[in-house]
């Protein structure tokens, strides 16, 4: 790949190509849960720094970071009934980035109307399924995608948030490789157990397909053949910066060039003998991605082993010096696509796979592997058996399929007692 165009393809600022079609699509960058307990959050998105907030009506609000006025941290504001007040001299902004007080000019020069002419940068903030989504693009926007599985019920969901350092494309990429399953979680994952025998089953064949929503990928592997749900199915590179395998979603949000937000949302199906179940709240919380002890990367978990092949690439992978195969068609198409997606926005067009039906977003359809396991569930016994038969499948699940580490004691025992 030239260099200019992994530099197209890599850069998220305000102004650059690839940063004016990510601002085009709603964003995962908080949950719900967490503003529930503090009503103000920092964050850093696109390459802008700014801050989330929850007023005292309940209303959500995406702002510039710093105060007009004399730079304050906005951050460290005031939830009012509308909107957000500095901490410094009182300014206060509403969910639109409009001042509408500012105590000391009003009290000593009531006619200047001086808040009038004060207007911060502010992005729209919905809710939905546990996750709080900003969009950064121009209006009209889109509506926030209403996937099958947010439909759902009788699961249990919870969020979770890693900081990885590195681009978010090669996060990405990442959603659309199946070999790397082979050897990065079955292969390494047994080697680093000290347990000899043989490698795991081999790749014999893959494909990869575009659909409405973005590319999938099937696969087989030794023992299995075209009749194998991963072929006949497959997962989703989900478009334009997430993964869906089935119950779960990965978002790869881009903070800045270097740095990237993953974003997990997972639904556990309880056992049939708990139903009705009704998750009275989402949890969130966040994974770490290095070990404090050693200063390496956390190896012992599934995501971890993938944030240790993305951020091995460097802060933003040289493609120019790649030497590509033929497992690596899906990633040709995933540029290729960007790459028009790109021209398509330099011409006024939209983009791939933005949903303004709003009665096709009552429920958006994914091909999904086991849909009658997740919507229909499983009885304990039958919830066991498939369990046992995975961990003897792979050696990524022989200790159990763990996505991510670090997980609290409290959101444990919610899931355990969830699925008791």
């Amino acid at each position: 790949m030239e260099a200019a165009v992994n530099e197209k393809l890599t850069r998220v600022g305000p102004g650059t190509p690839m940063g004016e079609l990510m601002r085009r699509y709603w964003q995962p960058i908080a949950a719900v849960a967490e503003l529930d307990a503090h009503p103000t959050k920092p964050v850093r998105l696109l390459g802008e720094d700014l801050v989330l907030y929850k007023d005292l009506s309940g209303r959500y609000g995406l702002v510039e970071r710093h105060c007009p006025h004399r730079r304050a941290d906005l951050s460290y504001g005031m939830v009012e009934q509308c909107g957000l007040r500095c901490s410094y001299h009182g300014w206060q902004f509403d969910h639109d980035g409009r001042c509408i007080e500012q105590p000391f000019e009003e009290t000593t020069n009531p006619e200047s109307h001086y808040k009038d002419r004060i207007r911060i940068n502010a992005y729209p903030v919905e809710a939905k399924r546990g996750l709080l989504w900003a969009y950064m693009g121009p209006q009209p926007a889109p509506l926030v995608p209403n996937w099958e599985p947010f439909t759902w019920g009788n699961g249990f969901v919870q969020i979770v948030f890693s900081e990885v350092p590195c681009n978010w494309l090669q996060c990405q990429e990442n959603s659309i490789d199946p070999v790397h399953f082979e050897w990065l979680h079955d292969n390494w994952a047994q080697r680093m157990r000290n347990r000899d025998g043989p490698y795991a089953p081999k790749h014999l064949k893959l494909d990869f397909e575009e659909i409405d929503y973005g590319i999938v990928y099937k696969r087989v592997r030794e023992g299995g053949d075209e009749k194998n749900p991963l072929w006949t199915i497959g997962r989703v590179c989900l478009w334009p910066n997430a993964l869906f395998t089935g119950n779960h979603f990965e978002w790869r949000v881009p903070i800045n060039d270097t740095t990237t937000l993953s974003v997990g949302w997972f639904f556990n199906r309880v056992p049939k003998e708990r139903e009705p179940f009704v998750q009275e709240s989402i949890p969130s919380w966040t994974s770490p991605v290095i070990d404090s002890a050693t200063g390496r990367n956390i190896t012992s978990h599934i995501m971890n082993q993938d944030f240790v092949g993305w951020v091995g690439q460097g802060g933003i992978a040289d493609r120019t010096k790649e030497h590509l195969g033929t497992s690596d068609r899906g990633v040709v198409m995933m540029r290729r696509r960007f790459l028009a997606d790109l021209d398509r926005i330099a011409k006024g067009e939209e983009p791939k796979a933005l949903i303004r039906d709003a009665k096709l977003n009552q429920c958006i359809q994914l091909p999904i592997i086991d849909r009658d396991v997740f919507v229909n569930g499983l009885t304990r016994a039958e919830m066991a058996k498939r369990e046992e038969q995975r961990r003897n499948a792979t050696a990524a699940y022989q200790e159990g399929f763990l996505f991510l580490s670090g997980q609290p004691d409290a959101v444990r025992k919610a899931f355990d007692d969830a699925m008791r």
